[in-house]
Formats: structure tokens, sequence, C-alpha cells
């Protein structure tokens, strides 16, 4: 790292271990206990710089690419690590462990990163506990009211080799959902073009409803799968052809089958009474995630059960 003393100003030139990496994911190595917000502010606002050139934020990073980190004024904020201390009964589940990659059963509630007015997820719950660990990223997100399998990597290896994978639909992913209202189709393909809305404290997806060009969407296609039909409810499989943010949740609203329990786009009224009733969490579940391992290259499929309240929540309703 080269230090401009004057300017207090940082340049990092990128060698094999970081190439590939994105700026932000970067940008949080280097700048240790600076919460996202905060650096994305720095990227946006052209303090971060890439061969002297503004960036965004989805930039990603080559070999002998020189990065200029500004001084950082802010306080880090001394009640994180006692929060994550308070956590220490916060149990994380893990599925599958080896050199390479870590496999948890994320229960809802519990956002897989910090930021937007969290100061920890699970990924940093991970780090504050294995301070010895080198590496430690997300290979993928799911929504904080989601429960499910989540990757880890704890090598860059396995993070680029799974990120090529998703990039190029090899991976299969599979989620259990209940919609309200009664599903008839045994299986039913639903493609629509979702927009992002631009509040980033509170992001929305829609879908496209306009044949205007110059409002960029992005397409998104899932496979639905009816798994059985309840009183009022109608219990899903989903397969995700492709992963954009809220996809299922913006897709099945439209449709007018709302997850039970979607407190951003679900029925408000109907979510009053499910609370009641003992249903405190969105009704969505990461079930399945199949790939081929970064290390052995064989096909690799973990698996996680439902939530017990929400296996209760299906009895109660048979």
């Amino acid at each position: 790292m080269i230090k401009d003393s004057k300017k207090q100003v940082f340049y990092q030139i990128i060698d094999e271990k970081s190439n590939g990496q994105k700026i932000d994911n970067f940008l949080i190595k280097i700048l240790k206990g600076v919460p996202k917000s905060h650096i994305y502010k720095l990227i946006r606002s052209g303090q971060v710089r890439v061969n002297r050139k503004r960036i965004k934020t989805d930039l990603r990073l080559k070999i002998d690419d020189k990065v200029r980190i500004p001084p950082v004024n802010f306080k880090k904020n001394s009640s994180t690590n006692s929060t994550l201390e308070n956590h220490k009964q916060f149990d994380i589940n893990i599925i599958y462990e080896d050199e390479v990659l870590l496999v948890i059963n994320k229960p809802a509630g519990m956002a897989v990163h910090g930021g937007s007015g969290l100061s920890f997820g699970v990924i940093e719950l991970l780090r504050h506990r294995r301070p010895n660990s080198k590496f430690l990223e997300l290979i993928h997100r799911i929504d904080k009211e989601t429960s499910g399998i989540l990757l880890i990597a704890k090598k860059r290896s396995a993070l680029v080799d799974i990120h090529k994978q998703i990039r190029e639909k090899k991976v299969h992913k599979k989620y259990i959902v209940a919609v309200n209202g009664k599903w008839i189709e045994k299986q039913k393909t639903i493609e629509l073009d979702l927009i992002k809305s631009k509040e980033s404290d509170n992001q929305k997806v829609r879908v496209k409803n306009s044949t205007n060009k110059s409002i960029i969407a992005k397409d998104s296609k899932s496979v639905f799968f009816l798994r059985k039909n309840y009183s009022n409810y109608s219990l899903l499989d989903v397969k995700l052809i492709t992963g954009r943010t809220h996809q299922i949740r913006v897709q099945l609203s439209h449709l007018g089958f709302p997850i039970l329990g979607d407190k951003k786009y679900g029925d408000f009224n109907l979510n009053k009474i499910l609370k009641k009733i003992g249903l405190k969490n969105m009704f969505l579940h990461a079930s399945e995630f199949a790939f081929l391992h970064p290390k052995t290259q064989k096909k690799t499929m973990f698996t996680a059960k439902l939530p017990n309240y929400l296996e209760e929540f299906l009895q109660n309703h048979e």
C-alpha cells in the first residue's frame, strides 16, 4: 500500500489475491469497521477511484489496478462489538463445512450483512466469532425475513468459482413458499420484467407495466410447482431461473398470491391475523442449493428443512 502523507490518501495495487473482487467488498476488508453505507458514499462521491477514474459500486478489480482510498473520517461505533457480544446465544446452524466452504441454515429475521440501519448480520457475526479466519465472504444473499441455505466462502477461489456458476446459470436454487389463495396449476413458469426503486434505504421492486424503453428493467424467471392446497392457502416449490432482488415475493404479489407474512409485498391485514395465530415471520424458505463443488468439481446439493414454527403452522391448517 502506497501512502500520500500530505493528503493521507492511500493507494492499493491489486494483486492476484484481490483479482475479480467487487470494489465494495474489497473496501470492506481494507476499511475494517466502516459500515457499508459509508463505503458506498465514498464510492458514489468519487472519493474512491480506480486508475484515476470514477467508478460504480459493481466494478470488479483487475490485477495491477491502482485503487485510491481516501481518508475516512468515520468514528467507529463502539456499540457494534458489544452488540455482537450480546448475541453469543445466537445459534448459527452449520449444515456443512470444509476448508473452502461454509453452509448454514439461516433463521428468518437475521440479515446476511450489516447496513441500512443494521449494525451487523450473519457475516459480521461469523467474522467476530472466528477472528483467526483469513477469509469469510458471502457467496450469495437471501432476504432478512427469509430462512434457509446460505453459502459462505472461506477462500477466494471458492467465491470466484461459484460466482461464475451463478452467472452462467449452472446452479440450482429452490424455495418453499406458502401463499394466500388457491393455486391451481401443477407447474407454472412466470417471466416478468422487474424495476428497482431508487430508495436504497427502503428498497422496493415492482413489475414494469410500461413500454417506455428508457425505463431500465431486468428480466425475472421462476418456475412454480404446487405441493399442496390448504383451506385458504397454497404451499409451493419455486425453482429460480434468475436471481433478481425480491424476485419470488414480487412475482407472487403481482399474480395475486402474496406470501404469508410478507411485510413489504404482502396482504397487511392478513398478516396481522397470521401474527396473532403464531406466524410471526414470512413463509419463504431457501430449501435447496446445488452446484459443482469448487474444489472437487463434483455435483453437490445441500438441503434445509423448514423451521419448526412453519411446520407447525402447516399442521394447524390441515
